[in-house]
């Protein structure tokens, strides 16, 4: 009896914390848009930058005050018509480019597209020349008899 009245008390003790910090935490934002195809674009660019605050947390997901602060830049850029290109092209300048998930090909950033791209290119490469320095390797290592003895067996099979 004294175990289910203990349940009970951390069970109602759980319940109000929940409720508390759900409330403290902030409300939900309300936004009201023009068509789904405007909200979806909303999602996507809230969901496409970074909190300048929380290193690794999309704007769209993060409490943080900064934030909210771009949530709502974004959303009064949506609501002047302005293009995806123009509120990303406000948003960087206002904040730069670490804001991005996925940064830009300019200058500053051809090394760290292009790293991917040698190293891939620099693995292939050495997967033909070790290819070809095996092959070279297990051919000249056989004698004559051996390559003699190669040769018939390879030559018997296409004989019918």
């Amino acid at each position: 009896m004294a175990i289910t009245r203990w349940l009970l008390a951390a069970l109602l003790m759980t319940t109000a914390m929940t409720l508390a910090t759900g409330v403290l935490a902030g409300g939900i934002e309300v936004r009201d848009f023009d068509s789904p195809v405007q909200k979806t674009r909303y999602l996507d660019l809230t969901s496409s930058m970074r909190c300048p605050l929380c290193e690794n947390q999309a704007i769209g997901d993060s409490d943080a005050p900064i934030s909210g602060d771009m949530r709502d830049r974004v959303y009064t850029l949506l609501q002047d018509d302005k293009s995806d290109t123009e509120i990303v092209n406000y948003m960087v300048q206002r904040f730069g480019e670490y804001i991005l998930y996925n940064p830009r090909l300019d200058n500053r950033t051809y090394l760290l597209w292009g790293i991917p791209v040698a190293l891939l290119l620099a693995g292939a490469l050495l997967v033909v020349l070790l290819v070809r320095a095996r092959r070279n390797a297990s051919v000249a290592s056989l004698s004559a008899d051996e390559r003699a003895r190669l040769d018939e067996l390879i030559n018997r099979k296409r004989s019918p």
